[in-house]
């Protein structure tokens, strides 16, 4: 039996003369929490939808839990749970409706797998007579998410889950994807958040339907070989600006109230910086040396 729950083979997919996915190979192992990170346009969707053989591809293959998604499409469609990222319940159905729905139409009842949703079924079980079209945005995501996993299914694939989402729904969202692991239950989810790059076991950073690099979140944080620094100051933008404009500069870009940049001389030394900061008349400077996030490895893999 294969390690691997997905097995992804030089897959391509074009719309017209638009590649949205570009030979694309990827194993994702049973059990992992897989990320696919990255802005809209990368090709997230495509793929996901590629897996959940909603589309077909242009070249390539891939097999989910050793089914071909071109010959063996039927068969995945029964142990696969599926959330796209619009809400895509029925809007006049109450919350009990929608699951039971959903339940029957996998031979279940919401009574054989409730263990497997409880946790997140739970937060919305008051509000079961409620019709789905009148829930929070927060409310939605978790109905849908018990919606598809009642079946209990093998592989779970999620995208953009969490986009439009307030920040504590986020964060109970991503707190329920790493107690569903237990179940052994293989998660791949979409996002263009780099925070949540962080919260999977691995993740492929896509950009323009190309994979620029797969491994664990703190390894490929590892891969960044520069010193980076956060710089602060009373006036950003004309920071941003000035730094720009320095005769050392490597990289600048704008993160939150702080700048993070790097040197050509990659020296821990930040003397000479300051110095050119007090001479264009800043005050109140701040430079740290800082560790790199996802989001600064991503930048920096963008423009090899």
């Amino acid at each position: 039996m294969s390690e691997y729950s997905v097995i992804i083979s030089n897959i391509s997919k074009s719309y017209g003369d638009v590649s949205a996915v570009k030979n694309i190979s990827v194993n994702i192992k049973k059990g992992e929490l897989f990320g696919l990170i990255g802005p809209d346009g990368g090709g997230k969707t495509t793929l996901i939808r590629i897996l959940t053989t909603l589309l077909k591809t242009d070249t390539g293959n891939a097999t989910v839990e050793g089914f071909d998604i071109l010959k063996e499409y039927k068969k995945i469609r029964q142990i696969i749970g599926y959330m796209p990222g619009r809400f895509s319940l029925y809007q006049d159905l109450t919350v009990e409706e929608n699951l039971s729905f959903f339940a029957s139409v996998f031979g279940t009842t919401i009574e054989k797998n409730y263990a497997l949703i409880k946790d997140i079924y739970s937060h919305i079980e008051p509000f079961k007579k409620r019709k789905a079209g009148d829930l929070s945005g927060g409310m939605k995501q978790k109905l849908a998410l018990s919606c598809a996993l009642i079946h209990k299914p093998k592989v779970l694939f999620l995208d953009e889950p969490t986009t439009g989402v307030d920040a504590v729904s986020r964060k109970e969202f991503w707190e329920m994807l790493k107690n569903l692991q237990q179940y052994q239950i293989t998660i791949i989810v979409s996002t263009p958040y780099m925070d949540e790059a962080g919260l999977c076991d691995r993740v492929a950073l896509m950009q323009q339907g190309k994979i620029l690099s797969i491994d664990s979140p703190l390894n490929i944080s590892k891969q960044f070989n520069k010193t980076l620094f956060s710089v602060k100051t009373e006036n950003k933008f004309k920071l941003l600006t000035d730094l720009r404009n320095y005769e050392n500069m490597n990289s600048v870009n704008a993160f939150g109230q702080y700048i993070h940049y790097t040197d050509l001389s990659n020296s821990n030394e930040t003397n000479k910086l300051e110095e050119y900061l007090k001479v264009k008349n800043h005050t109140v400077i701040k430079i740290k040396k800082i560790n790199p996030t996802i989001e600064d490895c991503f930048i920096e893999l963008m423009k090899q």
